[in-house]
């Protein structure tokens, strides 16, 4: 079956290494109907990010969300700067993502905490991607904000925000955003593999 977003990257993002479409034919739409999220559909996201890689299987990612016409919705929408608020008017949720800095076991840091939680985040956006959603990630918000209007303990990390929501034609969006809602094109492979020593 083919992705929901496929069309839209079809000849958009050249591939010299075949892929998994799965991972190519996603991206970050910003056009949405402002339809409700029913709690079935946010968990299948989560779901998803639950089977993630981590270091000694120690699951760090923690996801705080607010589904549209909820009390919790003003919550979350209010940390966000002017021009993200514009757009995630018309998702169906917002999740915010966060991770524990120490081991659950040990109590001890946990160097990795981020980079599992990344790993999180990325099989929720593919679940999403691949079920039609908006799944969109953003730093634009009061991280600070976020840690006390969510009672977020002090030995948790605040990573990003996400709306999430249905699907709306580009033409939804106003003039300067309908311009960028397109697959954005990424570095090639040389700008940052390397083999042995840095920038070689």
């Amino acid at each position: 079956m083919a992705h929901p977003f496929q069309a839209e990257v079809e000849g958009l993002r050249p591939n010299p290494y075949s892929i998994n479409p799965l991972i190519l034919d996603r991206w970050s739409p910003r056009s949405m109907m402002g339809e409700e999220i029913q709690t079935q559909e946010l968990m299948a996201l989560f779901e998803a990010a639950r089977w993630a890689p981590s270091s000694y299987n120690n699951q760090p990612w923690r996801f705080l969300y607010a589904r549209k016409n909820t009390p919790a919705w003003p919550l979350f929408f209010d940390l966000m700067i002017d021009f993200n608020k514009g757009w995630v008017k018309n998702a169906g949720a917002i999740v915010l993502i966060i991770s524990a800095n120490n081991f659950e076991k040990n109590g001890k840091p946990s160097r990795t905490h981020s980079f599992d939680t990344g790993a999180a985040w990325m099989g929720m956006a593919l679940e999403g991607s691949s079920r039609g959603l908006v799944v969109h990630g953003m730093e634009g918000f009061d991280y600070d904000k976020a840690k006390v209007s969510l009672s977020i303990p002090d030995d948790y990390q605040v990573e990003a925000l996400v709306a999430v929501g249905k699907r709306a034609p580009a033409e939804a969006l106003p003039d300067e955003l309908r311009k960028k809602e397109a697959p954005s094109p990424r570095k090639a492979l040389n700008e940052f593999v390397f083999e042995g020593k840095f920038g070689r």
